[in-house]
């Protein structure tokens, strides 16, 4: 005897919500990136240089190619001030 089709209406809604989360949480992963790729394997260097282009343009993956920083650029300091001990 075989399984009825309505024993399998539970498993074809499951199935669909997890297909609709994943596809919606790689969306929002894609806007978070400005529409590109994700990175792996970010190193030191790689942060920092985001960390510049972040105070550069406004976004963390954004990259310009003016030559000449914005106004206010160089106050736009990235060091932070070390707490002391005493």
């Amino acid at each position: 005897m075989g399984v009825p089709f309505e024993a399998l209406i539970p498993y074809a809604i499951m199935l669909g919500m997890f297909g609709i989360s994943g596809a919606g949480l790689s969306q929002i992963r894609h806007m978070q990136n400005g529409g590109k790729r994700a990175r792996h394997s970010i190193d030191q260097w790689d942060r920092q240089m985001m960390d510049r282009d972040r105070r550069l343009t406004g976004y963390l993956r954004g990259q310009t190619d003016n030559p000449e920083a914005p106004p206010g650029f160089e106050l736009n300091n990235p060091w932070r001030t070390q707490s002391r001990l005493y």
